[in-house]
C-alpha cells in the first residue's frame, strides 16, 4: 500500500511539474482570463490559503518570538521588491538624469513659445502693425521651434538607450528569479505532497496561475515620467524559453531524489520556510503585476474571481472534513 501511494505520490509530482513546462513553454497558447478575475481569486488565494497555511505548518517561529510568523513572507516580498529597485536605479542613471532635465527644457520651451503667441496675436490685434516686431516675434517662435525639436530628438535617443540597457538588464533579472521561483516550487510541491495533498494541489493551482498571469500580463511602464515600459519577452531565445520551461521539472526530480535517493531528508522546517519566501514572492507578484492599476480592470470580475475562490475552498473545506 505504502509503494503505491509512492507511486502514485510520484507521478503527480512529475505531472504539476509537466503543466509548469507547458505553460512556460507554450506561454502565447494559453486563453487569456480578465485581469480583474485573476486579481480576484490571488488575494482570497493568498488569505485563505496561504497564510492559514503557514501559520499552521511551520513548527516554530523565528527567535520563538509569535510576530515573526510570517517573517519568510516578508523576506520573499523584500528581496523580490529590492532587486527590483536596484535594477531599475541603476539602469543608465546618468541618461535618466539627462532625459529629465531636457524633458523640463522642453516644457519651459513651451511656456515661453505660448507667451510669445499671445503676445504676437495682441500685436496682430492693434490697428496700428509693428512690421518689425512682428517679424521679431515669428523669428523667436521659428527658433524655439527648432529648439524644440531637437529636444525631442535628443529625448527620443536617451529614451531608447535607457529602454534597451532595461530591457536587457530586466531580462536577465527575470530569467534568474523566474528559474530560482520555479525550481524552488517544484522541490516544495514534492515536499508538501509528502505531507498533505491538498496543500500540494492548492499550492500548485495559484504557482501555475502566477506563471500564466507574468507571462500573459500588460507591459508595466516603469519610469512614468519617462514613458518608459517594461518588455521582457523569452519567445526568441529557445534556450532560455526551454530552461525556463524545465526549471519546475527539474525541482521536482531534485525533491524526489531528497526524499527517495538520498540519505538527507528536507526538514519540514525548510519546506515552509522556502513556501512563506516564494509566497512573499507570490504576494508582490499580485500586488505588482495582478491587481489591476488605479481606474483599469473590473470591480465585478474581481468580486466573482474573490467570491468564487472563497466558495470553492469552503466547498473544498467541507469536503474534506466529511471524508
Amino acid at each position: 500500500m505504502i509503494e503505491i501511494d509512492l507511486i502514485i505520490i510520484i507521478i503527480i509530482a512529475i505531472i504539476f511539474g509537466t503543466a509548469f513546462f507547458i505553460a512556460d513553454f507554450f506561454e502565447h497558447k494559453h486563453h487569456q482570463l480578465h485581469i480583474s478575475l485573476i486579481a480576484g481569486i490571488s488575494v482570497a488565494y493568498f488569505f485563505l490559503v496561504v497564510l492559514p497555511e503557514v501559520a499552521s505548518g511551520m513548527p516554530e517561529y523565528l527567535l520563538n518570538f509569535e510576530i515573526f510568523e510570517y517573517f519568510f513572507i516578508l523576506m520573499g516580498f523584500i528581496f523580490f521588491h529590492v532587486s527590483e529597485k536596484l535594477i531599475l536605479q541603476k539602469v543608465e542613471s546618468k541618461s535618466q538624469k539627462r532625459m529629465r532635465k531636457l524633458l523640463k527644457m522642453e516644457k519651459d520651451l513651451e511656456f515661453v513659445e505660448e507667451n510669445i503667441e499671445n503676445v504676437l496675436e495682441s500685436e496682430l490685434q492693434e490697428e496700428k502693425l509693428d512690421i518689425a516686431a512682428l517679424k521679431n516675434l515669428n523669428e523667436s517662435i521659428l527658433g524655439l521651434k527648432e529648439q524644440e525639436k531637437t529636444i525631442k530628438k535628443e529625448i527620443e535617443q536617451y529614451k531608447l538607450k535607457i529602454q534597451n540597457h532595461l530591457n536587457k538588464d530586466l531580462s536577465e533579472f527575470r530569467f534568474f528569479t523566474n528559474f530560482t521561483y520555479h525550481l524552488l516550487v517544484g522541490i516544495i510541491l514534492v515536499g508538501l505532497l509528502f505531507i498533505e495533498f491538498l496543500a500540494a494541489f492548492l499550492f500548485f493551482i495559484f504557482a501555475w496561475f502566477r506563471i500564466i498571469i507574468s507571462n500573459r500580463s500588460e507591459r508595466h511602464i516603469i519610469f512614468t515620467d519617462l514613458e518608459i515600459y517594461e518588455e521582457t519577452d523569452y519567445g526568441t531565445n529557445l534556450i532560455k524559453k526551454t530552461l525556463l520551461g524545465l526549471a519546475a521539472l527539474t525541482g521536482v526530480f531534485i525533491g524526489l531524489v531528497f526524499e527517495l535517493v538520498l540519505p538527507i531528508k528536507i526538514e519540514l522546517e525548510l519546506i515552509y520556510i522556502l513556501f512563506s519566501f516564494i509566497s512573499g514572492v507570490i504576494l508582490y507578484t499580485i500586488v505588482r503585476e495582478v491587481i489591476p492599476e488605479k481606474e483599469k480592470g473590473n470591480p465585478l470580475y474581481f468580486l466573482v474571481g474573490a467570491v468564487g475562490f472563497i466558495i470553492i475552498i469552503l466547498f473544498i473545506k467541507i469536503f474534506t472534513t466529511l471524508i
